[in-house]
């Protein structure tokens, strides 16, 4: 019976990344690209496919198990209709030890301290007595079982008994690990439902890996924002007549590519900004690559995905790779090297509206610029108004590296270049 260990794959800079859900159980069958395993890192979570039809022999790993690049998970059997027996639990875990043990490296690995920013890993709640389902629901929502008091048969803990533990102000076990760590106090808890109807609404995955990595950003950085407005009349023109032939073709042109283009002027003029502080914060990385990344708005929330080397691509090169990466972003298809890498980012909300806003620097870089909706305003030219089409921007910063002069030219440099489409086409 022909046997293929199936590993995970290149997941970026991840290591000991852990699993929160295995999508299949001895015995299935599996075609290529099917999804194995989930597993969450800091930034998202991604799905390790199957690399070839077969049929699963054998799960080799538990949820809550920690995994890198390398590290089998399971067994295929990619003979026509092999036959399998399904594999108990405790054997899935006595050959995953087995396993550690006879590699010294694999052993070593999982012995080594988890990276501080990766979430805890799932709880199995092994104690407490919860059907599959509820255990699921509570990993999602943070919640410790243990403390929840089960009122279905014979002490079994039950959804509504979850839900209700929420309503009353259950704390959640990742954010009051994450409030105690910071010495910041924690907001005291309130019953809602004694005022008047409450639901909970579960946050989706997404919105719970990047809570915390905003909230250590908003920490650890000292933020500020400077505003200035772009004079994008005569760009706007010509944006729309690339426009029109780009649809035709099944792409469309929208200003964040020339907000691509012209943040890359400013970068390679004010290097500063394309920079990372030294571990020791007593130096600047200065990087000589621009890679920006662009929230896109999915269903689930803000994804930033980074768009490479964009100073050696043209509007309309931009444009193409910007319409591929937004559909995949929110069709859910991300892979680890879409969201790594970037050297500055780009929020940009004029689709939606808005008069200004304080973007989130996304640490490590040192700074990050807001867009709004464009509106037309009268000009004065020196002798009378004229109606201009202007773009308010905004341009959060770190004050350790980005002062309030440098952010300004910054800025302006951006304003600059967007209002003489020419230093965005050459």
């Amino acid at each position: 019976m022909p046997l293929v260990d199936v590993k995970v794959p290149n997941i970026g800079d991840f290591e000991s990344v852990p699993i929160i859900e295995i999508q299949v159980k001895a015995g299935d069958e599996v075609n290529a690209d099917d999804p194995l395993i989930t597993l969450e890192s800091d930034k998202a979570a991604m799905d390790v496919p199957s690399p070839v039809k077969g049929k699963v022999a054998e799960i080799l790993v538990s949820i809550g198990d920690k995994v890198s690049e390398g590290s089998a998970i399971l067994r295929l059997d990619t003979s026509e209709g092999g036959k399998t027996e399904p594999a108990s639990n405790g054997k899935d875990r006595k050959t995953t030890e087995t396993s550690a043990k006879s590699n010294p490296a694999e052993k070593s690995r999982a012995a080594e301290p988890s990276d501080d920013s990766a979430l805890p890993p799932p709880a199995d709640f092994d104690a407490v007595f919860a059907s599959p389902s509820v255990r699921r629901i509570a990993r999602e929502l943070d919640v410790d079982l243990t403390k929840v008091k089960g009122t279905g048969d014979k002490g079994r803990v039950t959804k509504e008994d979850v839900k209700a533990f929420l309503s009353r102000g259950g704390a959640a076990t990742s954010g009051a690990a994450s409030s105690t760590a910071t010495g910041i106090p924690e907001i005291p808890p309130q019953d809602f439902a004694k005022y008047g109807p409450v639901e909970t609404k579960p946050m989706s995955r997404l919105k719970r890996l990047t809570g915390p990595n905003l909230h250590r950003a908003w920490l650890n950085v000292p933020h500020v924002t400077n505003s200035d407005d772009a004079d994008i009349t005569d760009l706007e023109d010509y944006r729309k007549e690339l426009d029109v032939s780009a649809k035709a073709k099944g792409y469309r042109v929208t200003l964040v590519a020339f907000l691509l283009k012209a943040s890359v002027s400013a970068l390679k003029e004010y290097p500063d900004v394309n920079s990372s502080l030294s571990p020791s914060k007593d130096a600047l990385i200065l990087k000589r690559y621009y890679n920006i990344g662009v929230a896109v708005d999915t269903p689930d929330g803000l994804v930033v995905p980074v768009i490479k080397d964009v100073d050696r691509k043209g509007i309309l090169e931009l444009s193409q790779e910007l319409t591929a990466v937004s559909a995949r972003m929110r069709d859910g298809k991300i892979a680890p090297g879409d969201i790594q890498g970037a050297t500055f980012s780009i929020s940009s909300l004029g689709g939606i509206g808005g008069t200004n806003f304080t973007p989130i620097v996304n640490a490590p870089e040192v700074a990050i610029l807001g867009a709004v909706r464009a509106q037309m305003k009268p000009v004065w030219d020196g002798s009378s108004f004229q109606p201009r089409l202007m773009l308010p921007l905004c341009l959060s910063y770190d004050h350790r590296v980005v002062d309030g002069a440098l952010a300004a030219r910054f800025l302006r440099k951006i304003c600059d270049a967007l209002a003489d489409v020419r230093q965005l086409v050459l």
